[in-house]
């Protein structure tokens, strides 16, 4: 059947969301700041679901309303519970990685009951690491960085957080970088800042503290998957904090942090096997 797009009000945000119509509990694929897009490979894995994606208040098609410049998991996630009761409510099945993952266990420890399984794929959760304190350091940097001089330097930065291994050591942000355009980036600062990522979300992603007793007592199943390349990457290190404090054992996923991608924004992971994967750990549900 052909993808169904609705838009829903919620507070401070107009929510747009995608509806592929199928059989059995609604699957929903959620990233952020990554938007619908980035799903349509994993979702055409599951044609046998009914598959919701959407896009985060202020990515793609969802615009912020309420006159904030920053979001907070718990507002994501109830953008999200909304959106689950507009799709006629739970218990849905959920995947989400990177900031998705944060939201998702915002979600899941206010609305357990709306969530039967949640599979949260290597969360950027930075106090569940040991070098929290110089990891929150350099974060908080890279967001000072955005203000002073915009997004081609931040960005640089960001993309070197993300893909540096192991502990972040003292100092990190005050390391020489390569220029933005070396990665294609804007060398001029246009005095925009707006960006979704930089701006709005950065921070109270990283820093977001997941309440472990909530989501404990919580009805939901929650997996938390890590990337099989991904290893000592912050977000991987995240997910294997998050599983500590959940008392699991993190499941690893085919390829890295985007292993599901195939092709959106020119990037590829191992969508098939990650697809796989996904499947095996949902038919575990008991």
């Amino acid at each position: 059947m052909t993808t169904q797009t609705h838009t829903i009000s919620t507070s401070g945000a107009e929510i747009t969301y995608d509806v592929r119509p199928g059989e059995g509990p609604a699957l929903f694929l959620v990233g952020s700041p990554m938007d619908a897009a980035g799903f349509v490979t994993l979702a055409g894995h599951f044609g046998d679901r009914t598959v919701v994606t959407y896009d985060p208040r202020g990515a793609g098609r969802s615009k912020l309303t309420g006159g904030q410049a920053t979001s907070t998991p718990e507002q994501h996630g109830d953008d999200l519970s909304q959106v689950i009761d507009a799709v006629g409510g739970g218990p849905v099945d959920v995947f989400a990685s990177s900031g998705g993952a944060v939201n998702a266990l915002a979600l899941v420890t206010a609305h357990p009951g709306q969530v039967r399984t949640l599979v949260a794929h290597e969360p950027p959760i930075i106090p569940v690491l040991p070098d929290r304190e110089t990891a929150s350091a350099a974060t908080q940097g890279i967001a000072e960085l955005y203000q002073r001089e915009g997004v081609g330097p931040a960005m640089v930065r960001f993309i070197q957080i993300v893909s540096h291994r192991g502990e972040v050591p003292a100092g990190w942000i005050d390391q020489p970088a390569p220029s933005p355009a070396d990665f294609g980036l804007p060398t001029e600062d246009n005095g925009d800042r707006t960006d979704v990522l930089l701006g709005q979300n950065l921070l109270s992603c990283t820093h977001y503290e997941p309440d472990f007793a909530a989501l404990r007592a919580a009805s939901t199943r929650i997996v938390v998957g890590v990337g099989e390349e991904s290893v000592g990457e912050l977000a991987h290190r995240g997910g294997e904090g998050v599983a500590a404090g959940l008392g699991v054992e993190p499941t690893t996923f085919p390829s890295n942090h985007a292993g599901f991608l195939g092709g959106e924004y020119g990037q590829h992971g191992d969508p098939d096997n990650f697809a796989a994967t996904l499947r095996k750990v949902l038919d575990e549900q008991s």
